[in-house]
């Protein structure tokens, strides 16, 4: 998964990043791993820019733990200096598990306490003399730790209803059939209201949020990798009325138009 760079706006500009998939014990929990390993020149920042997936991640580093929580519009992190990261995108059913209250981190990082979790993902992360000639092995034991942690108190299996929410996750985030709250309760079997009630517990953002998400994200990602495909068939594809209102929805929530987007990739971001 080293190269999924989806919601990602500016791929040149990123650090080491590697994506790690979820062991089959944390599939259920995690959707994947991420970690972003940095070295930054004295004096400059690196920025990087993010459409957030429209899910909660469990993050470590040097400095502690946080529970960031759904985002609901592109922002950035400034890295300096050197470090890194140990990121796990959650699943709509470890959520509950961490939170009662997912939407009230919408937006935001609110610290974990989670001390067992921190010491061993940053012993994990220390090199050893034995890593010299494979970067990759101080990331895998950080997965390691941080699967053990995770399966130390999540238990075994799941409730219909957690289920359910990742099914639903499942399905807005790569259906592009789905550009509604009735297509997705019409392929799951359920009522529209039951959907919103699991995305309120297990999300924190509305189905149609989802939708918009997954929509600017493709969106975002056609433009990146075909400059100069054409904008309108782009939005018709991805299920919007025009251009106009793909325009709408990338300036509402990424600040910019996709016109300026693709001017601003092609400059190297």
């Amino acid at each position: 998964m080293q190269g999924s760079y989806k919601g990602i706006l500016y791929p040149a500009r990123l650090p080491t990043f590697n994506r790690l998939p979820a062991p089959t014990s944390v599939e259920h929990l995690v959707q994947w791993f991420w970690i972003p390993e940095w070295d930054i020149e004295p004096g400059r920042t690196s920025r990087q820019h993010v459409i957030a997936y429209p899910a909660c991640n469990l993050v470590v580093g040097l400095e502690g733990v946080v529970l960031a929580g759904p985002a609901t519009r592109a922002g950035y992190q400034d890295l300096s200096g050197n470090g890194w990261a140990v990121g796990a995108l959650l699943r709509p059913a470890a959520v509950p598990l961490l939170t009662e209250d997912p939407a009230g981190c919408r937006d935001a990082e609110v610290d974990y306490p989670a001390v067992e979790l921190h010491r061993s993902v940053v012993a994990a992360m220390s090199p050893l003399p034995s890593d010299a000639h494979d970067g990759g092995t101080r990331r895998e034991r950080a997965v390691e730790a941080f699967v053990l942690w995770l399966a130390s108190f999540a238990g075994a299996g799941l409730s219909e209803e957690a289920a359910l929410a990742n099914r639903m996750m499942e399905l807005l985030a790569t259906d592009p059939a789905v550009l509604r709250l009735e297509d997705a309760a019409s392929a799951l079997a359920v009522s529209p209201r039951t959907l919103q009630r699991v995305a309120r517990k297990y999300i924190g953002l509305s189905p149609a949020a989802l939708i918009r998400r997954r929509r600017l994200q493709d969106a975002a990602e056609r433009v990146r990798l075909n400059p100069s495909a054409d904008l309108a068939a782009i939005a018709a594809e991805l299920g919007y009325a025009d251009h106009a209102h793909l325009s709408n929805d990338f300036r509402k929530y990424l600040g910019f138009t996709p016109s300026r987007y693709r001017t601003s990739v092609g400059e190297g971001g």
